[in-house]
């Protein structure tokens, strides 16, 4: 019995063995894949601050080479600063740049201006409106603010302007604009200016005629209101 027992211990045994060894074997470790180096930090775009540097800086050498001016940060007042010209005169030209500023940006710009000379009568090529902004523009922005539109008028009394510019004609053609206030048909300044105070006492003549008259209906209607009163009254006792 002993023997048995022990005959089928050993049997069970090498079966084990047996499928242990011609069972599948484990397969060998993959190595491990090296691990991507981080990527170094991508370096910030300097190429616009760069640019702008640089711009600053070049127009900080034409400040001080007098190739530019420096822009004005002070508060413009136009009746400080143009003193030979009168209120109405400022508030007149004030009106036509208003006018005339489209994008009612504060500026008159080239397709602005070019308008501008064609509702004047005296229209400019692409270059001589390019001219014309470039004498005045004092920032260099390419455009011309209230205070670059009264220099124009400012270099035109002054004799800095030559005869035939377009800047002497816009001058020329908006003083007679202003000084006509609406009449046409005028040979010159003195002309203009004799026919609209004519006109002007002509109109308050025709307003105080309607005035009158309105007076007049006034005491018209009161006295049939009081005649009226009174045949009521004579009746009425």
């Amino acid at each position: 019995m002993a023997s048995e027992e022990l005959a089928r211990k050993l049997q069970r045994r090498l079966q084990r063995e047996e499928a242990e060894e011609g069972g599948p074997q484990p397969a060998p470790c993959a190595a491990a894949a090296p691990e991507p180096e981080p990527e170094p930090a991508a370096r910030a775009p300097l190429a616009s601050a760069d640019a702008e540097l640089s711009a600053k800086l070049s127009r900080r050498l034409d400040i001080n080479e007098g190739a530019a001016r420096p822009r004005r940060c002070k508060v413009f007042n136009p009746y400080t600063e143009f003193p030979e010209f009168s209120r109405r005169l400022i508030k007149d030209l004030e009106n036509m740049f208003k006018l005339y500023d489209a994008g009612r940006d504060g500026f008159i710009d080239l397709m602005e201006l070019k308008l501008m000379m064609e509702k004047l009568g005296a229209p400019q090529t692409h270059l001589g409106l390019k001219s014309m902004i470039k004498e005045v523009d004092e920032d260099f922005d390419g455009k011309l603010s209230f205070r670059e539109f009264l220099l124009i008028f400012h270099k035109a009394a002054a004799g800095e302007l030559q005869e035939d510019s377009g800047l002497m004609a816009l001058a020329k053609l908006s003083e007679i604009n202003v000084a006509l206030e609406g009449v046409k048909g005028a040979k010159d300044f003195f002309e203009a200016k004799v026919q609209a105070l004519s006109s002007a006492s002509k109109f308050e003549a025709e307003l105080k005629a309607e005035q009158d008259e309105r007076k007049q209906e006034e005491e018209k209607r009161r006295l049939r209101q009081a005649a009226f009163r009174e045949l009521k009254a004579a009746f009425s006792a």
